[in-house]
């Protein structure tokens, strides 16, 4: 999928799957990118690669043939959303997105003026994009991070933000934000399940996508039955560690 259809496909509210890579593992990102998920999405901020890893990983999703790379960058900062776009990245994911204001400059740096302040020097992302500002904002996605208590208390103004592609749902800390002890405590599922549910209708009712992180299929397949446009599933490093307890316990039950 291009860079461009998948923005299409995204502003539609078409329903699309993802993949969460934390390694600096290219050619294991390289496999996933063959399978026929949607979007490989590299989290820049909690996982264990820099920039240069963030580089090959947005390579090996386009060598993979079948996923643009998406970046969940490590703050809400101009320089750092510019570089991973620059890297070749199809969006960003902004995390702690409290305001509209604040979804309005993340917005602001993945465009060119007079768009936006995102600096000219796309590197490698120019060899997929092409060397035209508006063609390149056409082609480029933002989705801004809903979880903290500020974040859902603005949902419906972050939403109407213009310019942002979607929200998406970080389950962690949107439990810890609604007093869970810690991230899945049961004690707040209620309040959880609430919060989800809002975030959703107000993306609905703005015309944006509504993404969130699950940490299988069968709850991807949920939250997009509910009506969630977008899903990232696990991540690399949870699969890796599951696949080889499975294989030890087999070996030795």
């Amino acid at each position: 999928m291009a860079a461009a259809e998948f923005a299409s496909t995204l502003r539609a509210r078409e329903k699309l799957i993802g993949y969460w890579v934390v390694l600096d593992a290219p050619v294991a990102t390289e496999r996933i990118a063959r399978l026929g998920y949607d979007y490989i999405a590299v989290d820049g901020q909690h996982g264990l690669l820099g920039y240069s890893g963030i580089l090959n990983a947005m390579m090996a999703a386009d060598a993979g043939g079948s996923s643009v790379g998406l970046v969940r960058v490590e703050a809400n900062e101009a320089g750092v959303i510019g570089r991973a776009l620059d890297a070749g990245a199809a969006g960003v994911i902004v995390p702690l997105i409290d305001t509209a204001a604040d979804a309005a400059e993340a917005v602001a740096a993945t465009r060119y003026p007079p768009r936006g302040r995102r600096s000219y020097g796309p590197m490698r992302a120019g060899l997929r994009i092409g060397p035209r500002p508006a063609d390149t904002d056409n082609s480029t996605v933002v989705l801004a991070m809903i979880e903290t208590p500020q974040g859902l208390a603005n949902v419906r103004e972050i939403c109407a933000t213009d310019g942002l592609d979607g929200v998406y749902v970080g389950p962690s800390d949107l439990c810890l934000a609604l007093g869970g002890e810690y991230p899945g405590d049961p004690a707040v599922t209620d309040a959880f399940e609430s919060a989800v549910a809002t975030i959703r209708k107000a993306a609905e009712d703005a015309g944006i996508a509504a993404g969130i992180h699950v940490p299988h299929g069968e709850l991807a397949a949920q939250r997009l039955a509910e009506g969630y446009t977008f899903a990232s599933v696990a991540s690399d490093l949870v699969h890796l560690e599951q696949a080889a307890m499975t294989h030890l316990k087999a070996a030795t039950s």
